[in-house]
C-alpha cells in the first residue's frame, strides 16, 4: 500500500515540464529601467519606414483598447510581468527602427506563407507591415540583379544592426552545390555565412532552418543542416515548427526592440517564452489522458468524443512548443484541436523520429520528462490504484481495462 500511495502521489504531484524563467523582482526592475532607456534611444532614431503603427492598426478596425489588450497578452507571452505592458506597446510602435533582412534557402516558403495568408490581419501580422523589411525574395518587387543590389545595399548600410531571418535548411553535400543563388552561383552556405557576418543576430525560422527539417530526413542526400550548424560567433535564435507561428516571430523581434538583447534560450537555442511549455501539459485533451480515455483507432467512439490521441501517435509528451496556447489562424485552432495528433515538428529530427501514427509506447523512445515513457496501458493501470486509496479518480478504467484487443497491421493481439 505504501508503494502504491507513493506511486499515485508522484503521478499527481509531478511538476509541469514548463521551463521556469522567473528571475525575481530585482532582475525585472533592472530590465524595466534598461528597456525604458532602450526605447528612449530608439525614439531619437529616424524611422526606416515612414509608416505609423497605430495608423495601420486603426485602419484595420483595431482600436486603442484592443491594441492594449494585445500588448497585455504579448507581455504575458514573453513571460514578462504586467508592468511591461506599456513598454511592449511602445516597442511595437517603434518596430520601424529595426532593419530586417529575410532570406530563403532550402525550403517551401511555408513560414512566409504563414505570415502572408491570414484571412483577417491581426496585430502580429500588421507588425510586419511596419517592420523595416529591407529584403525578402518572396514579397519584394525587385528581381535578378536589382534584387542582388538591394540586398548588398541593405547589409552594407545597416552593418551590425540588422536582424537576419533565415528560412530553410542549408545543403552541404557536394560542396553545397545542391543549393546556389544569384548570378554568381553563390552556395546557400556561402550566402548564409556572408550575410550573418555583419548581422546583429540570426533568427532561424521554421524547422528546416533550425534543425534541417524535412530536407534533412534520412537518407538526407543533400546533407541538409540547420543554421546553428553553420553560423558561429553570432547570436542564433531558433524558432522551429512547420510552419513557425507568426506570434513567436513577432515575440523575438519585440524582445530585441524592447531590451536590445535576444530572449533567454533553451539548450536548443529556442526562446523559452515560446518553447518552455510541453504540448502535453497544456493540451485540452489532457484530462482524457489522465482518465485513461484514448482514441484507439481513427473514427471510433474516442475520436468522436475528443479523447486523447496518444495511442494513435500524438507526440505531445515529447514536444515543446506553445501551439496549444497560441494556436494558429488567428488563434482559431491547432492540430490536436482538429483531431490530428502532434507530430513533434518543433523537435530535432522530427520527421524520422516522430512523424508516424504508431503509439509512442511501441516506439522505444523515452519521453524527456518522465511518466509517459511507460506503455500507455501501464500508465493507466497505475492510475487505477488511485481509486483504491480514496482520491477519487473515477474515470480511469474506461479505456485501459475495457479495451481487450489492440489492432495492429497483422490483426489483433
Amino acid at each position: 500500500m505504501a508503494d502504491s500511495h507513493d506511486m499515485v502521489k508522484k503521478v499527481f504531484t509531478t511538476n509541469s515540464a514548463r521551463v521556469e524563467t522567473n528571475k525575481g523582482d530585482a532582475y525585472y526592475d533592472s530590465l524595466f529601467e534598461k528597456a525604458k532607456l532602450r526605447l528612449k534611444a530608439l525614439k531619437k532614431q529616424r524611422p526606416l519606414k515612414d509608416i505609423d503603427m497605430m495608423d495601420i492598426v486603426e485602419s484595420e478596425g483595431v482600436n486603442r483598447r484592443d491594441f492594449m489588450k494585445w500588448a497585455s497578452a504579448t507581455t504575458a507571452t514573453l513571460m514578462l510581468p504586467p508592468m511591461f505592458t506599456p513598454l511592449v506597446a511602445e516597442a511595437t510602435e517603434l518596430m520601424n527602427r529595426v532593419p530586417v533582412v529575410w532570406i530563403e534557402l532550402q525550403d517551401c516558403a511555408g513560414n512566409s506563407e504563414a505570415l502572408l495568408r491570414s484571412s483577417a490581419p491581426t496585430v502580429d501580422d500588421l507588425i510586419f507591415d511596419v517592420l523595416s523589411l529591407e529584403f525578402h525574395e518572396t514579397i519584394m518587387a525587385a528581381s535578378g540583379h536589382q534584387a542582388d543590389a538591394q540586398l548588398e545595399d541593405a547589409i552594407e548600410h545597416f552593418k551590425g544592426k540588422y536582424l537576419l531571418f533565415v528560412e530553410g535548411a542549408i545543403p552541404t553535400a557536394m560542396n553545397g552545390q545542391y543549393g546556389t543563388i544569384g548570378a554568381s552561383g553563390e552556395t546557400f552556405q556561402e550566402h548564409l555565412e556572408r550575410l550573418s557576418k555583419d548581422a546583429a543576430a540570426v533568427v532561424a525560422v521554421g524547422t528546416c532552418a533550425t534543425f534541417g527539417g524535412i530536407p534533412a530526413a534520412a537518407p538526407n542526400p543533400t546533407g541538409a543542416v540547420g543554421v546553428m550548424n553553420i553560423v558561429k560567433g553570432k547570436p542564433v535564435i531558433n524558432i522551429p515548427a512547420c510552419p513557425a507561428n507568426p506570434a513567436n516571430m513577432v515575440g523575438v523581434v519585440l524582445h530585441y526592440i524592447l531590451t536590445g538583447q535576444i530572449p533567454e534560450l533553451d539548450s536548443l537555442l529556442r526562446p523559452k517564452f515560446a518553447f518552455g511549455y510541453r504540448i502535453h501539459d497544456n493540451c485540452e485533451r489532457r484530462a482524457h489522458f489522465d482518465a485513461g480515455e484514448f482514441v484507439e483507432e481513427w473514427g471510433d467512439h474516442g475520436a468522436q468524443n475528443n479523447f486523447c490521441l496518444y495511442k494513435v501517435g500524438c507526440k505531445g509528451p515529447m514536444t515543446f512548443n506553445n501551439c496549444s496556447i497560441i494556436r494558429y489562424n488567428e488563434g482559431a485552432n491547432w492540430p490536436v484541436g482538429v483531431g490530428r495528433g502532434c507530430i513533434g515538428c518543433s523537435e530535432p529530427d522530427f520527421w524520422d523520429k516522430y512523424a508516424y501514427e504508431r503509439p509512442m509506447a511501441d516506439a522505444n523512445i523515452k519521453a524527456p520528462t518522465g511518466g509517459v515513457e511507460k506503455t500507455v496501458d501501464q500508465f493507466g493501470l497505475g492510475l487505477l490504484t488511485a481509486t483504491t486509496i480514496g482520491i477519487g479518480v473515477h474515470a480511469v478504467t474506461s479505456a485501459m481495462v475495457g479495451k481487450k484487443t489492440v489492432h495492429t497491421k497483422d490483426g489483433e493481439e
